[in-house]
């Protein structure tokens, strides 16, 4: 028992030995000056000198940038992008995405520097396609009509502002019928219900349809769209009125074609449909 506990005593002095020799070594240079290799208790250590960490530069670029409009996307595209950077559209998702380091034909990249265009609808469309189709009380629909004049284009924004107003000037009336004129227009009679006695006989006309000009997304062109009147007879003498735009999910596509393919004509990779992996 007492030679093993001698003997384990030398091996520990001599691994002991050994450690601190290994310790003591030098370090290796991998690379000079960039990369280096020295010894630790727990094994080899590296360190590269070349790492964010002590340079303070990212190794590679990385991240997504979103921008609103297509003459910001090829500011930056122009700014980051190579021969090989990958263009997808998404009209689903009303988005262009540029991979900037996107895969090369002979090597893989890391695609992890990205640029998208997120498109916005502009707040006018959004108000427009909230009423679509919806019938509103006359002084709604009047002040909506008001609000809204900088977009009316036929009839011109002073003919629909006298709509609005008799269409508020109307109120207390009793609507009793609509006709459809050999104009187009419809004319709705109305009898004055101030007093008890027998009202005032009176009309409104209003067109069939209008036209309006919106810009579907912010940075866009703007489109035209019709509109056509609705309204309803309520069987008490009410009247409720509204529109309903023609195919407006149509106007909503072309003018993301129309943003597609002014991205396209700026930059010569070709614009892909879909979306990135």
């Amino acid at each position: 028992m007492t030679y093993s506990a001698e003997l384990t005593s030398t091996t520990n002095e001599a691994q002991t030995i050994v450690d601190t020799a290994i310790l003591a070594a030098e370090p290796r240079a991998l690379d000079a000056g960039k990369i280096y290799a020295f010894n630790t208790r727990t094994g080899v250590q590296k360190i590269d000198l070349t790492g964010p960490e002590h340079t303070g530069i990212p190794a590679r670029k990385h991240g997504t940038t979103t921008v609103r409009d297509a003459v910001s996307f090829t500011a930056y595209f122009d700014k980051h992008s190579d021969t090989d950077t990958e263009v997808y559209a998404d009209a689903d998702r009303l988005t262009v995405t540029a991979v900037l380091d996107a895969h090369t034909a002979d090597a893989p990249r890391w695609s992890g520097h990205r640029l998208q265009l997120s498109l916005r609808k502009t707040e006018a469309w959004e108000q427009w396609l909230a009423n679509d189709g919806r019938l509103l009380g006359q002084e709604q629909f009047a002040e909506f009509l008001e609000d809204h004049l900088a977009e009316l284009l036929e009839p011109s924004a002073a003919d629909m502002l006298e709509i609005a107003q008799s269409i508020q000037g109307a109120t207390r009336v009793e609507w009793q019928n609509s006709t459809r004129l050999t104009s187009g227009q419809r004319q709705f009679q109305f009898v004055e219900t101030v007093s008890a006695k027998a009202g005032q006989k009176g009309q409104l006309t209003v067109p069939e349809t209008f036209v309006i000009g919106l810009i579907p997304f912010e940075g866009s062109d703007g489109y035209r769209l019709t509109a056509r009147f609705r309204y309803r007879l309520g069987k008490e003498g009410g009247l409720s009125l509204g529109y309903k735009l023609e195919r407006p999910g149509d106007t909503l596509r072309t003018a993301f074609a129309d943003v597609v393919t002014a991205i396209g004509e700026q930059i010569n990779q070709p614009v892909m449909n879909g979306s990135p992996a």
